[in-house]
Parts: C-alpha cells; structure tokens; sequence
C-alpha cells in the first residue's frame, strides 16, 4: 500500500516540516546510491496502484536461466524474463503478494475479503504459461501477505499467509486431488496490519507495516515471537513492506522494504545485525519509490547479472503504469561494503 507519512513517533531527527502545514516527511539514515540494470514492462493496470510483489523462478536443469514472476493486484500474474519483457500472463483478479516454488506459483487471493484463500498455479517455463490449478480456503480473513519456504524438490510445501489484520497462518499447501488445499499447522497474531514475510529455513520473518520486521519461531500451535527490527526511522521509516533473503560471501542477508522513505535496509542474519542502506536512483530506467514487493536471489545469470539479481515494484513509474525494476546484486554488495 502506498506509504504512511508518521507525525507522531517518539523518535525524533531526521524529519522536516514541509510548507504550508503539511505533515514532517520522515527520512533515515543516508543510503548508498544503486542504479536500476533494467525494469519490466509496464503491468496491464494504468492509472492505479497495481503492481505489488515480484518472485523469482530459477531453472532447476540450467541455474543461470531465470523468470520473474509478478503480480498486478487488480487482475492478475505475469511473467516476464530477464530483459523484462512480459512473455506471459494469466487473469487472477485481487491477487496480492507471490512465490514460487519449483513449478508451483501461489498468491494470496484477495477475490473473497470475508474468507482468505490461496491461488495456485502451474508454470510451464518451456512455453512460458501459467495454468490455474484453484484457491485452497485459508481461513477468515482478508488475505494479504503470503510466502512459501524454499524446500528440496518433492517436499512438501510449507506456506505463510498474512491476513490484513496480522494473522500469521501456516502450514502445508497440497496440490494433490481436484483442489489445492491447505492445512494450518501454527497461527500467531502480530498486533496490526501486515505483509510481507520470508522464510529462512524454519524462521519467518513478518513486516507489520508501522512498528518493524518480527522473528517468529513455532511452538506447537503457536509461535515464539520477538520484534527484531523496530521502525526507528533510522534503518526503517514505516511502512515496512516487502521482505527477502539472499547469500553473499558465506553470509545471509534479511532486505525490507523502507518504503516511507524510499529505501532498502540490510541486515545480516541469524543476528539482525545492520549493515546499511541503499536506494535505487535515477538512472536509465529510472528511480524506485514507494516500493511493495521485493526479491532477491544469488547466482550467475549472464552478462547483466553474473552474482544475482534485486527486484522491487516501482509505485511510480510516470508516465506509464507501474513495473519492476531488476539491480545487479553485485553493485548494491559493493555499494554496502558486503
């Protein structure tokens, strides 16, 4: 959702009134400057806050070929390859944040805002295509956040949806039979509106939107939780939106979305030890601003990307509709000292 701009949080520097009464617009700590290698094509939706949350399929058989895989909010997924040109698409109506896992691609469905459900979907990367395999029931609730735990092949496959409220619900998304079902397995409530979340093996990570990133381990029905990562207005300025993971150098790093003040935090995980900040400016494909959904991933994909990729939605992108713009992992490493 487009960003909060926070009046009243105790933590004071770093805000300046604006003319004519308006209210303090919140800024960080200074982050490094990145510029975008190349963005996506435009989402079908103009004119709206489209664009939401962005997944990357690797191919199993051959690592350096990739696909991203991206959500237009009002209508549906697309897909598109590396040099951002939308090769497919699939109607979906409200679907709101994506991932994937082998050739499985879920969303958070947002069609029914009374009962939650999750859409699952087929990839056929050869054609490229997307076929819909149905919406497992998930529960009351609007759904809204939604990540899946990288898995070996075959596994079974753990999911994490976010209510809009804050629920945290997962467990185990099936796709066997005449529907996908899933069946929770732990639920914890974090205390107001979140949505992006992450896993790092059997860790979740939750962005509630104005208070910070949380750590949640299970404990049989239930979790252990603990707010890791406060928005302080320093490292994170609300609202916390899109969360991800990605190797370097031997070491795990956790990226959120600071999307109040258009900027991107990296910390170093198991700790969540800080590291820095970088936001992406204006280059040849332009600046990001008010990013959703982000994603990151390691691995040599040519020439543009040889030690990974960085994706985050654009919430504007003026004066075409929304998209995603991709950063070479390695510039924004060594923008950070990593």
């Amino acid at each position: 959702m487009i960003r909060r701009l926070l009046a009243l949080l105790p933590l004071l520097p770093l805000a300046a009134c604006a003319a004519g009464g308006e209210k303090p617009v919140i800024t960080g700590l200074p982050p490094v400057s990145v510029t975008a290698t190349g963005e996506t094509a435009p989402v079908g939706t103009g004119k709206a806050d489209a664009a939401d949350d962005p997944a990357i399929w690797v191919d199993p058989a051959n690592p350096n070929r990739a696909l991203i895989i991206a959500t237009d909010k009002k209508a549906g997924i697309h897909v598109y390859d590396l040099a951002g040109r939308d090769i497919a698409f699939i109607e979906g109506g409200l679907v709101n944040n994506v991932d994937v896992a082998g050739n499985i691609v879920a969303a958070s469905d947002r069609n029914d805002g009374v009962n939650a459900h999750i859409a699952v979907f087929r990839l056929d990367p050869d054609k490229p295509s997307l076929t819909a395999l149905g919406r497992a029931a998930a529960g009351t609730g609007e759904a809204y956040g939604f990540c899946l735990k990288k898995t070996a092949p075959g596994a079974p496959l753990t999911a994490a949806l976010i209510i809009k409220d804050g629920t945290v619900r997962v467990g185990t998304l099936t796709i066997d039979g005449a529907a996908p079902g899933f069946a929770v397995q732990w639920e914890h409530k974090i205390p107001t509106q979140s949505e992006g979340c992450v896993f790092d093996g059997d860790t979740l990570y939750v962005g509630e939107e104005d208070a910070g990133i949380w750590r949640l381990t299970r404990n049989g029905a239930g979790a252990d939780a603990a707010l890791v990562a406060p928005v302080d207005n320093q490292r994170l300025v609300a609202d916390v939106e899109g969360l991800a993971t990605i190797d370097h150098k031997g070491q795990r790093y956790l990226l959120a979305s600071s999307q109040g003040d258009n900027a991107y935090a990296v910390f170093r995980l198991p700790g969540i030890d800080y590291v820095g900040r970088f936001a992406v400016t204006a280059g040849r494909f332009g600046a990001t601003s008010e990013t959703d959904g982000i994603e990151a991933v390691a691995g040599n994909f040519g020439p543009d990307y040889p030690d990974g990729l960085f994706l985050a939605q654009d919430g504007d992108n003026a004066p075409r509709a929304q998209n995603f713009k991709l950063v070479r992992w390695d510039r924004i490493a060594a923008a950070l000292g990593l």
